[in-house]
């Protein structure tokens, strides 16, 4: 999409998203009524067709190389409210509904359970309650 005209990227009503070398796209996914982040992670063209067809959030997998769909296994799906997508058109926010109570692979509701403390060059890892 690099031969695109920026002011069609950035002001259009055509969706035209900037994957990256890898074919993904970063897609920060946050709770709707709260706004809280509960998991960051990619979606290449097919998991994004998807999420947006079905209405539940599909994922590409880096670790395993595979497309996922979020929930089918766990029974934790990701019921999508509203997908937004940022001026250059390279990363989205996705808000969703959790039919159950964890994004997070531990069992937690947010994959994001610990804050970074202490100084820059000895930082330590604080858990936070859910």
């Amino acid at each position: 999409m690099s031969n695109v005209d920026k002011a069609i990227l950035e002001s259009g009503s055509q969706l035209l998203p900037r994957f990256n070398a890898d074919g993904l796209i970063t897609a920060v996914v946050t709770e709707y009524q709260t706004n809280d982040v509960l998991m960051v992670a990619f979606m290449n063209e097919e998991a994004l067709k998807k999420t947006l067809e079905t209405g539940q959030t599909h994922f590409w997998s880096r670790s395993r190389q595979e497309l996922w769909h979020k929930g089918l296994t766990s029974g934790e799906f990701q019921h999508v409210q509203e997908v937004l997508i940022d001026c250059d058109q390279d990363a989205l926010v996705v808000k969703v509904r959790m039919e159950g109570k964890s994004a997070c692979h531990t069992g937690r509701r947010s994959c994001f359970y610990r804050r970074i403390t202490g100084d820059p060059d000895a930082s330590k890892l604080e858990l936070l309650t859910d």
